[in-house]
C-alpha cells in the first residue's frame, strides 16, 4: 500500500506557519505531524480520483472538476435527489453518470441546496483571516485563558488542541442529539485531538448554562453554519463577553452569502482551493482532507495574534480559502506521512466534566463582577 505524501513545497509553507504558532505559544508545533497525521495513524494509502479517507471522490464533467464527499448516512441518502432518480444502486456511479452530461456547477448548485459538502476544482482564491472589532481589548496569559470549543470533526478541534498544549484549559462542547461525527469513528484520532480537554454536554433547547459558560471564555471556536448559533440567541454579537474575548468562526467557504451556508469537509475543501495532485487536467487529492489541519493551524495562529493584540475579535477563517493560498506551489518532492504521532492520552467521555466546567464559568463570571 502505498502512503500519503505532501508536496514538500505545502509542507514547507506550513512549516513557516508553524513556527509562528509555536513563537506566540511557547511550544513545539510540528507540521509534518498534523498533515500526516491522521494517515499515519490509520494506516491510510495514497489518495488518487478516491480520498485517503475514502469518502471523497473526484469527478469529471463537461465543465471541470469537482469533489463530492459522502461521509455521512444523511448525505447518501440524498443522492436520489441529487441525480433526479427514484432509485439508485450505487450513489457513485449514479453520480459520476449524471455529472458528465450535466456538469459540475450544475452539480455543485443541486448538492449545495441539498446540504451536501462538494467543492469546484479551483473555485475558491486565497484571503487572510477576517478580524472584526467587536469587543474590548485586554491581555492576559495563555495558560489561564478558558477555551470554549464548539467545533466538530478536525480544522476547529485542531486549534483547540494546539491551544491545550499551550497550557489554555480547553471544553470541548458537544450535544447528546448531535456529538461530534468523529467520537463515533476511529479512536486513536479522536484521541489525539481532543485528549486533554474537558468535555461538556450542551443541551442547546435549553442553552442557558451555555450561554453563561460563552461569557466566561477567553477564546470560542466554532465551526456552524455562521446562523446556526444566532437562532438560539447564542451568536457573537449576542452573548456578553469578557474582555479580550476571541471568537474564532471556521466555515468550508466564507462567511458571506451565499457560501455561508455551504458545507464542506478537507478533500472537497481543498479541491475548490485548487489544492490538488497533479494537474487540473488530471488531478488527484492532495494529501489526507489537507484543508483540514492546514485550517487548524492557520487558526491557531489567527487566534494567537489577535491575543497578541488584545483580542476583543471575531476572526473569520475559511477552509477553501486557506487551501487556496497554497495552490500555486509547486507539486514536486512529495514527503511521506510520518511516524504515527504520540497520543497523550483518551479523549475523555461525552459530559465528563459539566460539575467541573460550570464551577469554572460560575467563577470567572463571578470574579469579573
Amino acid at each position: 500500500m502505498t502512503s500519503v505524501t505532501v508536496p514538500g513545497a505545502v509542507l514547507e509553507q506550513a512549516r513557516d506557519v508553524a513556527r509562528e504558532v509555536a513563537d506566540l505559544a511557547g511550544v513545539v508545533v510540528d507540521a509534518a505531524e498534523l498533515l500526516t497525521g491522521r494517515a499515519a495513524l490509520l494506516g491510510l494509502p495514497a489518495a488518487g480520483l478516491v480520498s485517503a479517507g475514502g469518502a471523497s471522490h473526484l469527478l469529471p464533467g463537461p465543465d471541470g472538476w469537482c469533489a463530492l464527499t459522502l461521509s455521512r448516512p444523511d448525505d447518501v441518502a440524498a443522492v436520489a435527489a441529487l441525480v433526479e432518480a427514484d432509485q439508485i444502486e450505487d450513489p457513485w456511479d449514479a453520480v459520476a453518470h449524471w455529472v458528465r452530461h450535466a456538469g459540475v456547477l450544475e452539480l455543485a448548485q443541486r448538492a449545495r441546496l441539498l446540504g451536501l459538502p462538494v467543492g469546484v476544482y479551483g473555485e475558491a482564491r486565497p484571503q487572510e483571516p477576517v478580524v472584526t472589532r467587536i469587543g474590548e481589548r485586554a491581555h492576559g496569559p495563555l495558560r489561564d485563558a478558558l477555551v470554549v470549543d464548539l467545533s466538530s470533526m478536525w480544522a476547529g478541534p485542531l486549534c483547540g488542541a494546539l491551544l491545550a498544549r499551550a497550557g489554555a484549559t480547553v471544553v470541548k462542547v458537544e450535544s447528546a442529539a448531535r456529538p461530534d461525527g468523529t467520537r463515533a469513528g476511529p479512536v486513536a484520532f479522536f484521541d489525539w485531538i481532543n485528549g486533554g480537554k474537558l468535555s461538556y454536554l450542551a443541551d442547546f433547547t435549553r442553552p442557558d448554562a451555555l450561554r453563561a459558560l460563552l461569557a466566561a471564555a477567553d477564546v470560542v471556536i466554532e465551526s456552524s453554519r455562521p446562523d446556526g448559533l444566532r437562532r438560539r440567541g447564542l451568536g457573537p454579537d449576542q452573548v456578553p463577553a469578557r474582555p479580550g474575548r476571541v471568537w474564532l468562526r471556521i466555515t468550508g467557504h466564507g462567511a458571506e452569502a451565499p457560501s455561508a451556508d455551504w458545507v464542506a469537509f478537507g478533500d472537497d475543501a481543498a479541491v475548490a482551493g485548487g489544492l490538488i495532485d497533479g494537474s487540473a487536467a488530471a488531478p488527484r487529492f492532495c494529501a489526507d482532507a489537507v484543508a483540514d489541519p492546514l485550517t487548524g493551524l492557520h487558526a491557531a495562529r489567527a487566534v494567537l495574534s489577535a491575543r497578541q493584540r488584545g483580542g476583543g475579535a471575531l476572526v473569520d477563517i475559511s477552509m477553501a480559502a486557506v487551501a487556496s493560498g497554497y495552490a500555486d506551489l509547486p507539486r514536486g518532492n512529495p514527503v511521506v506521512a510520518a511516524d504515527p504521532p504520540e497520543i497523550a492520552g483518551a479523549a475523555a467521555e461525552l459530559g465528563a466534566h459539566n460539575d467541573v466546567v460550570d464551577r469554572i464559568a460560575a467563577q470567572r463570571l463571578a470574579d469579573a463582577c
